[in-house]
């Protein structure tokens, strides 16, 4: 809740379409998922079981319940979406993620060959299956550069085959895709992608916090930002609220500005 003596840029209600944040588990046990929710949960949009997590972890039905009784959405890792299409086992993927309860899928092509023809032709179907897609552009390969024309058009083509946010990659350590290997963002890239694509379709990876600060400079506080690590999401919220140095405004809001021969606010 906003202090009255504080002017904080308005967030968006839950569940946003716009202000998401996109939180990695890539191991949280039941308790450590509950002392998120109970320090952070309102900033918490979406939760992705890293990579292939899901299969091996021992706690994946209870952490699954406590999400769900918070209401915040589940989607398991691209890569194991990816290994479902490589073994042709995407049937018997989406037959589990029935049963488990899941809504959002995310379908990436990072780590294996996949035409992008078959790529639409999955996030239609799933789409239309009554899915929250989330499709990913980019490469996990840090050496893969792919001009900006080529990924907007495979952006714009997942968009429009139902993707209801296209990710754009970073890895979890925001070393590849959208950047540099050294985490530096690519700024013409970025610049080329929001020319063509409305940004509130987009998720940017983002788990540094340099990167957050970027990203939240360029595009306002209701920018989507993904991969955050659970430990990072109250300070991602105090970024995107002006809480924090990094993102305080360079001068008070109009409101806060004396008139000439008056007294400041205290």
């Amino acid at each position: 809740m906003t202090p009255p003596f504080l002017d904080l840029p308005q967030r968006s209600a839950k569940p946003r379409e716009r202000g998401i944040t996109h939180v990695l588990d890539s191991g949280l046990s039941v308790a450590e998922v509950e002392s998120l929710i109970e320090v952070a949960g309102a900033a918490v949009d979406l939760v992705k079981l890293g990579w292939g997590t899901a299969v091996v972890t021992e706690n994946l039905d209870a952490k699954l319940a406590s999400y769900r009784a918070h209401g915040i959405p589940v989607v398991l890792g691209g890569t194991l979406t990816e290994l479902a299409i490589a073994q042709d086992r995407v049937d018997e993927l989406i037959a589990w993620l029935r049963e488990l309860g899941l809504a959002h899928v995310e379908i990436s092509d990072g780590a294996i060959e996949l035409p992008h023809e078959r790529k639409l032709a999955l996030i239609e179907r799933l789409a239309a299956d009554g899915f929250t897609v989330l499709s990913e552009v980019g490469s996990k390969d840090a050496a893969h550069i792919m001009a900006p024309y080529v990924w907007v058009e495979q952006i714009e083509s997942e968009l429009a085959a139902g993707a209801w946010k296209v990710i754009a990659e970073a890895r979890e350590s925001g070393t590849a895709g959208i950047y540099r290997a050294d985490g530096e963002v690519r700024m013409g890239l970025i610049d080329e992608i929001a020319h063509a694509i409305p940004v509130e379709r987009l998720l940017f990876e983002a788990p540094r916090k340099e990167q957050q600060v970027w990203f939240l400079q360029r595009f306002g506080h209701e920018v989507n930002l993904g991969n955050i690590a659970p430990r990072d999401v109250l300070s991602l919220e105090t970024l995107r609220l002006g809480l924090r140095a990094d993102t305080v405004p360079a001068s008070p809001p109009p409101s806060a500005v004396p008139a000439p021969g008056e007294r400041a606010p205290r």
